[in-house]
């Protein structure tokens, strides 16, 4: 099996040793995506609700880069420092994802890199 990596200015350099998403065969493993702006790799700033879609736009930015979009994405994993954010995450989510959704997993986390408040990391398959 190869992997390629994949990379892209428009979405936030990785701040660790980490690509912004492998892919292997027609899967690609996202890693996870904080509320950093790419230009200046500083957290988003304004309400949750900003920072969330930050996070969606960097992930989609990845996921073009990768050749697909965000509804080729089959699983999200979403960490947040407050369960009590997880009604937003619903709401935002519904303005990026369309039925059928990915699967998905919500942990609550005692931290985040950088004082994040969400990160989200993603699974999609290319179609053939």
């Amino acid at each position: 099996m190869t992997k390629e990596i994949i990379s892209t200015a428009e979405a936030p350099k990785a701040i660790g040793p980490y690509s912004q998403a492998v892919k292997a065969g027609d899967t690609v493993y996202l890693a996870g995506q904080i509320p950093l702006i790419p230009e200046s790799m500083t957290l988003e700033p304004g309400d949750m609700r900003a920072q969330v879609r930050r996070v969606f736009e960097n992930l989609g930015a990845v996921a073009r880069a990768a050749g697909g979009d965000l509804q080729n994405f089959v699983k999200l994993n979403v960490y947040l420092t407050d369960l009590g954010d997880f009604p937003l995450v619903n709401e935002v989510m519904t303005q990026y994802f369309r039925e059928p959704y990915p699967a998905r997993a919500a942990v609550g986390v005692a931290a985040l890199p950088k004082g994040a408040a969400v990160e989200i990391d993603a699974i999609m398959v290319l179609e053939k």
